[in-house]
C-alpha cells in the first residue's frame, strides 16, 4: 500500500509531545508499506521554526523509512487567535500545495487526522484530484472544543466550521475516533453512519518504556536533578488555553507545607504567563522543564512519583482520552486525573489513579495528601495501570489493526 497521510502536527525524530503516528508510520513502513507525511514546519507547541525551516516553504527529508514533506506554516501560530487561524490555513494551502506538485507517484489512499479541522480541506482536494478515498482521524471534536474554551468565538466561522465538519464525515471514506464518547456523539449527534466509523484509540509505547524500566537509575536520576526528597507530580504536554494548567500552580500554593514539587514539561502559549505566575506567588515548589525529546520524558516520568493530566472543565473535554495519560500507565506511574468522562471512566476501570474535580483546586490538593499518606497505593495504582495498558492499549497491536482497516476491501 502506498499511503498519504496529512499531519499538521507530525513530529520531528525524537521531537517531544504526542508520537501516535511517528511511532504507526514507522510500524507501516517496516512492513513494506509506502507512507509519505505532509506536515507543518511549526510544533504544536512551539514559538517559531527551526533554522533548517527559515525562509523555506517545502522541504523534504527522511525520518527512518518514511519520507517526510515539511510544509510552510505561520509563525504567527502560536501568537493569539489571529496568528493560531492564520497558521491552519497556511498550512492547508501549503499542504495543498505540495500534495499537487511536491509528492510524486500514485498512492492507494489518504489518511488525515484533526485538529485542526482545516486539514480536510487538503484531504478532500487531494483526494478528488488524485481519485482515491481518504479516511478521517479524530483526536479531538472540533469545532466543539475550540468553542467550549473560547478560542474559536466569531459565529461566522463557527458556522463555517460546523457546515464543513458535516461535509467532511459525508465525503470520508471511513472516520477513526479515538475515544468511545467520540463514536456516540457522530452517531447520535452528528448522524453518521455506523458502518463507517472505526475506533483505534490512543495507546501506550511500551517499547520505550519497558527499556527504560529494565536499565533506567531512576534514584540517581533524581539525584542528578536535585529532586531526591520531593514528591514529584509531574504533568508532560502542551501549556494551552485547553489545558489551564493554572488549576496545578493554584494546588501548589495549597501544598507548600508539604515536600510536594510539581514538575511542568512542555511548552505553549499559556507559559510564560503560568512562570510569572509563579513568581509572583513566590512558589518554590513548581518547576518548568522545556519540552525535550520523547525517551527523555519518560525518564523523568519514571523519576516521578505520579503522573497527572490536566485539561480546562468544559463538557467537550469529557469525550477525550489524555494520550499523556497512557505514558504514565506505561511507566507504572498512578495517574492524578483532572479530566472527567471517559477518561475518568478509563482510569477507575483500570484502578490506576484518582480523579479530582476539574478547576477544584482544593479537590485536586486533597487527593495529592491521600497519595503522600499511602505509599503502597501508589505501587499498587502503577502495576494496575501498566497492566490494563498492555491488555488493550498496546500501540504496537493497536497499529496492527489500524493498518488492517486500511487495507480493508471497504478503503479498496
Amino acid at each position: 500500500m502506498k499511503l498519504l497521510l496529512i499531519h499538521q502536527y507530525f513530529l520531528e525524530a525524537d521531537g517531544p509531545g504526542g508520537s501516535r503516528f511517528n511511532e504507526m508510520t514507522d510500524m507501516w513502513a517496516s512492513k513494506g508499506h509506502e507512507v509519505t507525511v505532509l506536515a507543518g514546519m511549526m510544533h504544536y507547541a512551539g514559538s517559531e521554526k527551526l533554522a533548517e525551516y527559515k525562509g523555506r516553504y517545502f522541504v523534504h527529508k527522511q525520518q527512518g523509512k518514511v519520507s517526510v514533506w515539511r510544509c510552510h506554516v505561520s509563525e504567527r501560530y502560536n501568537t493569539n487567535f489571529t496568528g493560531r487561524l492564520w497558521g491552519y490555513f497556511s498550512f492547508v494551502f501549503s499542504s495543498v500545495w505540495a500534495g499537487l506538485f511536491k509528492v510524486k507517484g500514485r498512492y492507494d489512499l489518504i489518511l488525515v487526522t484533526s485538529p485542526p479541522l482545516f486539514v480536510g480541506i487538503t484531504a478532500y482536494i487531494l483526494s478528488r484530484v488524485k481519485r482515491i478515498p481518504f479516511v478521517f482521524e479524530i483526536r479531538d471534536l472540533w469545532p466543539e472544543s475550540a468553542v467550549d474554551t473560547g478560542v474559536l468565538t466569531n459565529s461566522m466561522l463557527i458556522r463555517f466550521a460546523y457546515w464543513f465538519e458535516s461535509f467532511i464525515y459525508r465525503k470520508a471514506t471511513l472516520i477513526n475516533v479515538l475515544t468511545p464518547a467520540f463514536r456516540v456523539k457522530l452517531l447520535q449527534n452528528k448522524h453518521v453512519p455506523a458502518n463507517k466509523i472505526i475506533f483505534i484509540p490512543n495507546a501506550a509505547d511500551f517499547s520505550l518504556s519497558d527499556e527504560l524500566l529494565r536499565s533506567f537509575d531512576a534514584v540517581q536520576f533524581r539525584i542528578d536533578q536535585g529532586i531526591k526528597d520531593k514528591f514529584v507530580i509531574t504533568y508532560v504536554g502542551a501549556h494551552g488555553v485547553a489545558n489551564h494548567l493554572i488549576q496545578l500552580i493554584d494546588t501548589a500554593e495549597l501544598l507548600m507545607d508539604t515536600n510536594v514539587l510539581i514538575q511542568l514539561i512542555g511548552d505553549g502559549m499559556q507559559k510564560s504567563m503560568l512562570k510569572e505566575e509563579t513568581k509572583k506567588r513566590n512558589l518554590t515548589n513548581v518547576r518548568f522543564i522545556d519540552s525535550v525529546p520523547k525517551k527523555e520524558v519518560f525518564k523523568y516520568i519514571l523519576a516521578s512519583d505520579i503522573g497527572t493530566s490536566v485539561l480546562k472543565r468544559v463538557d467537550t473535554f469529557k469525550t477525550i482520552y489524555s494520550n499523556k495519560t497512557f505514558d504514565y500507565m506505561a511507566c507504572k506511574k498512578p495517574v492524578l486525573l483532572v479530566i472527567d468522562g471517559v477518561s475518568r471512566e478509563l482510569v477507575e476501570t483500570a484502578k490506576c489513579g484518582l480523579f479530582a474535580e476539574p478547576e477544584r483546586t482544593h479537590d485536586i490538593a486533597e487527593k495529592i495528601r491521600i497519595y503522600l499518606k499511602n505509599p503502597a497505593l501508589i505501587k499498587t495504582q502503577g502495576e494496575n495501570g501498566y497492566a490494563y495498558a498492555k491488555a488493550h492499549f498496546d500501540r504496537e497491536v493497536l497499529a496492527e489493526k489500524y493498518l488492517q482497516y486500511l487495507l480493508s476491501p471497504i478503503i479498496a
